[in-house]
């Protein structure tokens, strides 16, 4: 027997019973599995009867899975009933229990989000371009070279772009403050790494010589004690380096490539940044069309299912920091913040990541999606590549052809973006 009592924002609730009959033949059950571990006086231990060992331990000792079924069976049944899908695992509330009357008790069940697409056909997107000009070229060779540049020690006051192995010691006022100290630093002026003005009157210093640097943090610093302040840094420098980047000429080019001409290594980049070029405009207009389906659509998501999300994700971040010495609690203690303001952080980007699961799979429904085998080659490809593997056509197949039922879901992630895409206009 079921009621559904209520359905408000989401959450269904139910009045549901369990027969006597059938709650005393799962305590029966129960008692035959568990009677055993119970020793009561007067009895040889594993058979006191049922009656005496729910008067000694309580009437509900015996409620174990047995008691826990018949209860989820009443549930599915209402669900099936009055065509509720659950997305949550139910709260269950036991009004009344007795072998002459049965179990009466009510569920609450958080229903999975309706939803309301929008326009998902027809998007209208602009075609993937994209453009490599002379200047990328030469950027990227330039930074080819810089990667393998070497170091030469010089004898000279410091300059823009050296790399300085310094001493340093912040003051405010006559007081060193925390974490303003290091010894044997290396920095590289100009990089920005430290304060406005800090590298800046560097330039000029010589090696062996100190100096005090006169500068003002910013007012939103992190640090509350030092935010706005005027400090002074006391500097000694102890050594002074500069990179020799490699000319780009043909022994630049036989060193680090299978290439013999300067023209060739350079077609080689070019080509090699079209590709990049390309394949980053196809998926900014793919994730444009995706973007917009979400966007169209109306979702109305219960609190408590973004809570569990939260949550989820937090015992995730949990763990990660578990594996660097630390918990949540001392993260939260460094960064200065509080657990709620983590929770609104992270509760943003789940209702986001929740609507466009939602929305995807409310456009699967629709359409009655099925992935193809390419779809699944895609799956393959992007997981592969994404654990930083390269997966050549032969070994896609290969993997196809043992592990399908693994790639399944993903493979339907593909085939909606696929049919999204297929279904999208250009403009």
């Amino acid at each position: 027997m079921s009621e559904l009592t209520k359905v408000e924002n989401g959450k269904a609730t139910f009045n549901l019973h369990v027969p006597a009959e059938e709650y005393v033949k799962a305590l029966e059950t129960a008692y035959r599995r568990l009677g055993s571990r119970y020793s009561l006086p007067g009895f040889r231990k594993g058979k006191a009867p049922r009656k005496f060992i729910e008067k000694a331990y309580g009437p509900d000792v015996f409620w174990d899975h047995e008691v826990e079924q018949l209860m989820q069976s009443a549930l599915s049944d209402a669900l099936m009933e009055h065509k509720i899908i659950p997305e949550l695992q139910p709260n269950y509330t036991v009004t009344a229990f007795s072998e002459e009357n049965g179990i009466d008790f009510t569920a609450e069940v958080v229903q999975r989000p309706e939803v309301k697409l929008g326009e998902y056909k027809g998007i209208e997107a602009p075609k993937a371009e994209y453009n490599v000009t002379d200047e990328d070229v030469a950027a990227e060779i330039l930074k080819r070279r810089e990667a393998i540049a070497s170091t030469e020690n010089v004898e000279r006051p410091v300059e823009d772009g050296d790399t300085v192995i310094l001493d340093f010691a912040g003051f405010l006022g006559e007081e060193q403050f925390e974490g303003g100290t290091a010894e044997n630093y290396s920095l590289k002026i100009g990089s920005h790494t430290f304060i406005p003005g800090f590298e800046e009157q560097m330039v000029g210093m010589n090696i062996g010589e100190t100096r005090d640097l006169h500068v003002t943090f910013p007012e939103n610093y992190q640090a509350e004690n030092l935010a706005g302040k005027e400090v002074i840094f006391k500097v000694t420098v102890h050594s002074i380096s500069v990179d020799r980047v490699p000319e780009f000429d043909e022994d630049f080019v036989k060193d680090t490539s299978e290439f013999n001409t300067v023209e060739e290594y350079t077609a080689s980049v070019r080509s090699e940044l079209e590709h990049a070029a390309e394949m980053r405009a196809k998926e900014n207009r793919v994730n444009a069309i995706v973007q917009k389906a979400i966007d169209n659509a109306t979702v109305e998501i219960h609190d408590d299912i973004i809570k569990e999300e939260v949550d989820m994700q937090l015992d995730r971040f949990d763990k990660q920091l578990h594996q660097f010495g630390t918990d949540l609690k001392g993260y939260c203690e460094y960064a200065k913040l509080s657990i709620d303001d983590i929770r609104k952080d992270y509760e943003e980007g789940a209702r986001r990541n929740l609507k466009a699961q939602y929305v995807m799979f409310a456009i699967i429904d629709a359409e009655k999606i099925e992935p193809n085998d390419d779809d699944y080659r895609s799956a393959i490809h992007n997981i592969g590549h994404q654990g930083g593997e390269h997966w050549d056509d032969a070994k896609i197949d290969e993997e196809l052809s043992k592990n399908r039922a693994k790639y399944a879901s993903a493979a339907l992630y593909e085939a909606t973006i696929r049919f999204l895409v297929e279904n999208a206009k250009e403009v």
